[in-house]
């Protein structure tokens, strides 16, 4: 490969046609420049200056050099300039989470997305592990998850906690035992996990959610609610999903005495490049959780 130093000093040679002018352009000595093109020759194996006393001329192989050397050395410029016009604001950018957070996240990310018209948001709801694995296989430049990962190809930082809150039917207005087995449990793929959680550290009684009848199932965050407002049930979600349903009227949301979150983890590949959008959202993500 030919070393792009001394190409950049034969060109400049080339068009000055003075040993002088072109050290002093390129704030060399004029022996510089000579150890330079007499490098670039014997890695060429090849003469592409005919010296006459203090002048010369190109040879065949250097007006040959000059012409393609010049054409090379313009599209690394243009390459430079290319990946040093790193706009925090321009760009694509694939980020994943669990639904509840997305619920919160996306539609902030979309308002930054509209006040900045060069950004890309390319958005996915999606479980963890299959963000953890997007990121492994580099399918997503940042990913929200619940737990800690340990794959080694991640690095994870914790970066907020989303309370788990527990739902019911807007008409019940206090929580006992007795009140959940007869409103009977809502399931989403995270149920299990969240009512386990949640409800162990509150309710004595509690060893697993089947011991609730079971009076339906979702699969779509923003859609789990819609049987509880309808006085169907009741269902343990993260904060997020509870209080950006539409209809808060139908729903109570209860605190319960002992608190519970989940924490919130921001993933990365770690042998990706952060690019300033990257770094940009990141700070954005950090800021609009806060």
């Amino acid at each position: 490969m030919i070393n792009q130093i001394w190409l950049k000093t034969f060109c400049t040679l080339a068009d000055m046609g003075h040993f002088t002018q072109t050290a002093e352009k390129l704030f060399m000595t004029q022996s510089g420049v000579s150890q330079h093109i007499q490098k670039l020759e014997k890695q060429l194996d090849s003469q592409l200056l005919a010296r006459e006393g203090k002048s010369f001329s190109l040879t065949t192989k250097g007006q040959q050099l000059k012409q393609k050397g010049q054409m090379l050395l313009r599209d690394a410029e243009k390459l430079e300039a290319l990946i040093k016009q790193d706009d925090p604001y321009s760009g694509r950018i694939k980020l994943a989470s669990p639904g509840s957070i997305g619920l919160s996240l996306y539609p902030q990310l979309l308002e930054l997305q509209q006040a900045h018209p060069g950004l890309c948001i390319d958005y996915t709801f999606a479980p963890n592990t299959r963000i953890e694995q997007d990121l492994v296989d580099n399918q997503l430049d940042l990913g929200l998850v619940t737990e800690l990962s340990n794959r080694s190809h991640l690095i994870s930082q914790k970066i907020a906690e989303e309370p788990l809150v527990l739902v019911t039917p807007a008409s019940v207005k206090s929580l006992n035992w007795q009140t959940l087995i007869e409103l009977g449990f809502i399931s989403h793929p995270d149920a299990a996990h969240h009512g386990k959680q949640l409800l162990k550290e509150n309710y004595p009684q509690f060893e697993h959610v089947e011991q609730f009848p079971h009076n339906g199932f979702s699969n779509q965050i923003s859609l789990i609610l819609e049987p509880v407002s309808k006085g169907l049930g009741f269902t343990v979600l993260p904060l997020f999903a509870a209080t950006t349903y539409q209809r808060q009227d139908l729903i109570q949301i209860h605190g319960l005495p002992i608190p519970v979150s989940e924490n919130l983890y921001l993933c990365a590949n770690r042998h990706a490049i952060n690019s300033n959008r990257i770094n940009m959202i990141k700070l954005k993500i950090a800021e609009y959780l806060a």
